[in-house]
């Protein structure tokens, strides 16, 4: 799989995007949903209901919202297909498969440092609370 790399214009970010390309991606991808959904897309095409489903916590309207704007910044596809009632499928586009790499080491460093987070906020919660009762 190879992605060209595709240099916009000036008028393109000033339009689409923001001039840092990390925050313009993360504020995207970095949401409660995004990287939920990539995931799930990961080895097939899914159904609208299907990723409903999977996504337990995740509400029909957010999930809807999610997917536009996956598909608006080129991560996923979707194909509708004239039936009734309408067939919705989404997959990754050869960007969206191009982030799994990264995608995937974000989620194991996270699965991997998350005790150790939640403890250093628990430490930090205790200090506060502690420098709280010294005065």
């Amino acid at each position: 799989m190879s992605v060209e790399k595709w240099e916009g214009s000036e008028n393109d970010i000033a339009e689409f995007g923001q001039a840092c390309p990390i925050r313009d991606v993360l504020d995207k991808i970095g949401d409660q949903w995004s990287l939920l959904i990539l995931e799930a897309l990961t080895e097939r095409t899914v159904r609208f209901n299907q990723l409903s489903r999977e996504i337990d916590d995740i509400s029909r309207q957010m999930l809807s919202r999610t997917l536009r704007r996956l598909e608006a910044d080129g991560y996923i596809s979707r194909k509708i297909y004239a039936e009734v009632p309408p067939r919705v499928e989404y997959a990754l586009t050869d960007l969206g498969r191009s982030f799994l790499v990264p995608m995937q080491q974000l989620v194991q460093w996270a699965e991997d440092n998350h005790a150790r987070i939640c403890r250093a906020r628990r430490l930090q919660h205790e200090k506060i609370l502690s420098e709280q009762g010294d005065e």
